[in-house]
């Protein structure tokens, strides 16, 4: 694919409302950021104008402008931000072994559910994968829980990506193998049955964190300073969630690096936080754990 082609793949996209973002030419990988967030040194401008590390799906977009810059540098190959775009997509693979899934390949698997299920996989807009696999695009549900990945949850061969997840667009390609649309149209909802299979498992009861902070001035700080990051995650909305999390615990990090707060403290309130939000433990874990690393790159210290 030329330069042109996509950009013109990209426009296209994002006319449909797609947030798309640029992968490294020729290749799945987001070619920005070049880091992880725990790596982020605040060099990229991104992050630098940001004040913290900015990921690829913050960095997903529809702005024609924007998108004609970028894809007009280089021949980047597109990915679309799941959660931004309001999608979901099932990701139906092929064994690359024979044993593999008893020789069934994703699209037996899911046929198969949905048989058990009364139903059957109807057209929606669909891509086949570099490698002989098919991406089926479906709406995100308008009600009810927010879906994020899954990998083999619907059964051998089948992972999906929502929000939090992307996918390699038509109009690319990976290690010179295209995507290509196999059937175009706009995505059809997703069928109810297939959003309860994927629904993430209700929270159990959360206990609340006692903190244990001095009285004086500095504590009062401290305690208005978590009481502050606490309400700026469990208030974001989703899609935001996890970036909400994030630039909380860069926020305690720095607390934590200037004395000021414990840090198994922080970690504490921030988790409880994003499980009560709706991430699941180990997403918040991981996501609380990057953050507090880049904030204690940035000591706070509060004053007596």
């Amino acid at each position: 694919m030329t330069t042109n082609d996509l950009l013109t793949a990209a426009l296209g996209h994002a006319e449909r409302g797609w947030h798309v973002f640029p992968l490294r030419p020729d290749d799945k990988r987001p070619a920005f950021p070049d880091h992880a967030a725990d790596r982020c040194t605040g060099r990229d401008p991104r992050c630098r104008t940001g004040g913290r590390h900015v990921g690829w799906e913050e960095r997903a977009t529809t702005d024609p402008d924007r998108i004609r810059r970028a894809w007009s540098a280089r021949p980047y190959g597109i990915g679309i931000a799941c959660g931004p775009s309001r999608l979901v997509v099932i990701d139906l693979d092929t064994p690359k072994d024979p044993a593999e899934a008893d020789g069934r390949d994703g699209v037996a698997v899911l046929a198969e559910l949905a048989a058990t299920h009364g139903a059957t996989i109807g057209p929606t807009y669909t891509v086949t994968t570099g490698r002989g696999g098919t991406h089926l695009y479906y709406q995100h549900p308008t009600a009810g829980p927010v879906l994020r990945n899954t990998a083999g949850t619907l059964g051998p061969m089948v992972d999906t990506r929502a929000h939090g997840g992307y996918v390699v667009a038509a109009g690319s390609t990976a290690a010179g193998r295209p995507y290509t649309v196999a059937v175009d149209g706009d995505p059809v909802p997703l069928p109810a049955w297939l959003a309860g299979l994927l629904a993430p498992a209700p929270l159990p009861p959360q206990r609340p964190v006692v903190v244990d902070l001095p009285t004086d001035r500095a504590g009062a700080y401290v305690r208005a300073a978590i009481g502050q990051e606490v309400d700026r995650v469990t208030g974001a909305a989703p899609g935001e969630r996890n970036r909400s999390l994030y630039v909380a615990a860069v926020a305690l990090g720095q607390l934590v690096a200037g004395g000021a707060l414990a840090e198994d403290v922080a970690q504490t309130v921030l988790e409880q936080a994003g499980v009560t939000a709706g991430l699941r433990t180990a997403e918040a874990y991981r996501t609380v754990r990057s953050g507090l690393t880049a904030g204690a790159r940035r000591p706070r210290q509060v004053a007596a």
